[in-house]
């Protein structure tokens, strides 16, 4: 069989073969980074903040009295260093475009009984808490605003799961810090 002709039982493609496209995931990574982005990475930003701020971070949402039993009823002290490493990957993959990510947050978040508002403001607030103490001006904000994005996709997704009107959802910010 050459390039040109179709497997038998299959419909020829108008798309001709590109043997530079690879599908796998390290390939197509590798290129995406090759890619310039049309937003350029805040100076400071980098793999080593992102640890910082999410192992910072989840200590306090550990400790905190509204968020810690959320989390400790679903993830063991034995899964933490597991869950760390994802949400490594996914804020990565966000604010990096480094493509590591690849889950789907949005139905485990769904299955959460009891999260309301409180606790997305909660986690706002420790989120700004945390990423205005660890990164630099420039890219505590845009951490800011891609977990304000987060946090009303997830409340939009609960909403709905739970058969609520998401379109009277108003969105919600992170709150500034104290002085």
């Amino acid at each position: 069989m050459t390039e040109d002709q179709p497997l038998a039982g299959t419909a020829r493609s108008t798309v001709p073969a590109r043997p530079e496209l690879s599908s796998s995931a390290a390939a197509m990574r590798a290129r995406a980074r090759e890619i310039p982005s049309h937003r350029p990475i805040p100076a400071g930003l980098d793999e080593t903040v992102i640890a910082l701020v999410i192992a910072d971070f989840y200590a306090k949402v550990r400790a905190d009295p509204l968020l810690g039993p959320v989390f400790a009823a679903i993830i063991p002290d034995a899964g933490w260093p597991r869950h760390l490493g994802v949400l490594q990957d996914f804020w990565s993959s966000m604010l990096l475009g480094s493509g590591r990510y690849g889950g789907r947050p949005m139905p485990a978040h769904m299955a959460l009984d009891g999260v309301d508002d409180r606790h997305f403001a909660r986690w706002l607030m420790l989120f700004r808490e945390t990423v205005e103490t660890v990164a630099t001006p420039e890219a505590a904000a845009l951490f800011i605003n891609r977990a304000e994005r987060v946090a009303n996709s997830f409340r939009l997704g609960i909403a709905t799961h739970r058969g609520l009107d998401g379109t009277a959802l108003e969105p919600m910010h992170a709150p500034p810090r104290s002085p």
